[in-house]
């Protein structure tokens, strides 16, 4: 639902709004330039040599090695998960549809995939009910989500990986707020003028303001809108 807004931005001729925007777009450049050097040094981190993890796939156990699909590269989001729960964490759920085109990572020789601690059976049948797109794999048998920083009942991560030949390497890791650099989902919503209308935001006096989470699509929201057996 639309709501009126009654606080708006100050109204200014175009030449005011073009030298205000130039002056942010300094800023703008700056943390552009300051990503690439992070970047820079993520690819200068060293790794660190992984034991051979047996994983559940949707056609029976496969190894760490397998997830690669013949690839060098890969990219794992962990996905919450909680045993007995009819919907799982909101913001993973939601996180993870956002991912509908990947076949553009086989030019980089690499792939991204869902791991979670739920048993391979329920995690695809969740997958299923919620319309998620990305291939799922099951470490419900396996230490290695608790070794990739996501153990059962834990939090979500994001892991990447190399591989040469059968021997595979952790090269970087991150969770929390380190996985909104992947969505595409806060960056468009950071653009509007009310931005995320978060409490813990710095806005003008009178912004409209909510809760943390409160605007967020909860896992059968994201069932309704993308699912093929949302009820």
């Amino acid at each position: 639902m639309t709501v009126q807004q009654t606080v708006l931005p100050p109204v200014v001729d175009a030449e005011t709004w073009r030298r205000e925007l130039d002056q942010l777009r300094v800023r703008e450049k700056a943390a552009t330039r300051e990503l690439d050097a992070i970047a820079a040094q993520r690819r200068r981190l060293p790794m660190v040599a992984l034991n051979d993890y047996t994983l559940d796939s949707k056609d029976g156990p496969v190894r760490l090695v397998d997830l690669f699909d013949g690839r060098s590269q890969l990219i794992t989001y962990h996905h919450m998960w909680f045993p007995d729960s009819e919907w799982q964490c909101g913001g993973c759920t939601g996180f993870t549809s956002q991912f509908t085109r990947l076949d553009f990572l086989r030019g980089y020789d690499a792939r991204f995939v869902v791991v979670t601690q739920g048993p391979i059976a329920q995690a695809l049948a969740y997958r299923e009910k919620v319309g998620n797109q990305m291939e799922w794999y099951s470490t419900a048998n396996s230490s290695f989500g608790a070794d990739m920083d996501a153990p059962p009942n834990g939090g979500f991560a994001v892991n990447v990986f190399l591989r040469d030949g059968d021997a595979v390497y952790r090269t970087w890791h991150t969770s929390g707020r380190g996985t909104e650099q992947l969505s595409h989902t806060f960056p468009l919503i950071d653009l509007l003028p009310y931005g995320r209308q978060e409490r813990w935001q710095d806005v003008p006096a009178g912004w409209p303001q909510s809760e943390t989470y409160e605007k967020w699509l909860d896992s059968p929201d994201v069932a309704a809108l993308y699912g093929r057996n949302p009820s």
